[in-house]
């Protein structure tokens, strides 16, 4: 830790940090389990370049989420432009059951319905800036708030080759087609990949990291699907608990474009060929 973020840290939690530990595993952030005089330990994530208002929204969408009290969220201790501190969850071995309680408190999350798709301020996925524009329908938002603004700055960047310009021109007038039956929208996470899942001291599952908003609930387990780590017992007791509309398997490469359009944007031409192998059953 920096003695600049150490300075602020200690400043905007009014005791002082004794003790420092960085942690590894992200992209865009700096990340610190801290120590203070005060007997608590806290997470830190940091970031003197952070987009503008990305860590008041990552603790709205914490607090969006923690709400219900269905799953366990960590709850917000303080944050500001630069930093976003959180309680610290004690890592732990999972219980017994841990995969399928996993599947049944995400599918309690999804079926608190938010009144409409979208939120009622934007946020961020990665780095990325995330519209969330309210829709009525999921088609609409689906289309308005997460795929034409992924192809249009994929595009502008010119990561996005011509072949795969002309099967997104094809397929985007059918998106209204293929999103399968009418639902209503799911609390959802956002960005629910296998990292931003842990477990607690006492083996419970706790999600990190979201990139919350009101959405079709498919898109959270597409996203688990797209880069593994979730076993068959997770998606077994999802379907136990909360049914899924037939097709949901079909519709699985549909929801993965956005992720990956994210990560095309973020990262580059690594994820062209994921994009290009979503996109070849759809267009």
């Amino acid at each position: 830790m920096t003695f600049q973020l150490r300075q602020h840290v200690e400043s905007l939690l009014g005791t002082e940090v004794v003790g420092s530990q960085t942690l590894t595993g992200g992209d865009i952030n700096l990340a610190e389990r801290l120590s203070l005089a005060d007997g608590r330990k806290v997470f830190v994530k940091g970031n003197p370049r952070a987009p503008a208002g990305m860590f008041a929204a990552e603790a709205r969408g914490l607090g969006w989420l923690g709400a219900p009290q269905v799953i366990r969220i960590p709850r917000t201790v303080a944050f500001d432009a630069h930093v976003l501190i959180l309680e610290w969850v004690e890592p732990g071995q999972p219980a017994a059951g841990f995969d399928e309680r996993l599947g049944r408190e995400l599918a309690a999350l999804h079926q608190l319905s938010p009144p409409s798709f979208g939120l009622d301020h934007d946020n961020f996925i990665g780095s990325l800036p995330q519209t969330n524009t309210t829709a009525s329908t999921w088609s609409d938002f689906y289309l308005g708030m997460r795929l034409e603004p992924q192809i249009k700055r994929a595009t502008e960047a010119g990561c996005l080759p011509p072949r795969l310009k002309r099967a997104f021109a094809r397929l985007l007038p059918r998106v209204g087609d293929l999103v399968g039956p009418p639902e209503a929208p799911a609390r959802l996470h956002g960005d629910l990949w296998n990292g931003n899942v842990l477990c607690d001291a006492e083996g419970r599952p706790c999600l990190v990291d979201p990139a919350a908003y009101g959405g079709h609930r498919e898109m959270d387990l597409a996203m688990m699907r797209l880069f593994g780590g979730f076993s068959s017992r997770v998606f077994a007791a999802y379907a136990e608990a909360f049914p899924l509309a037939p097709g949901h398997l079909d519709r699985v490469p549909l929801h993965q474009l956005y992720p990956l359009l994210v990560h095309v944007n973020l990262f580059g031409g690594a994820y062209l060929a994921n994009l290009e192998a979503a996109l070849a059953p759809l267009a």
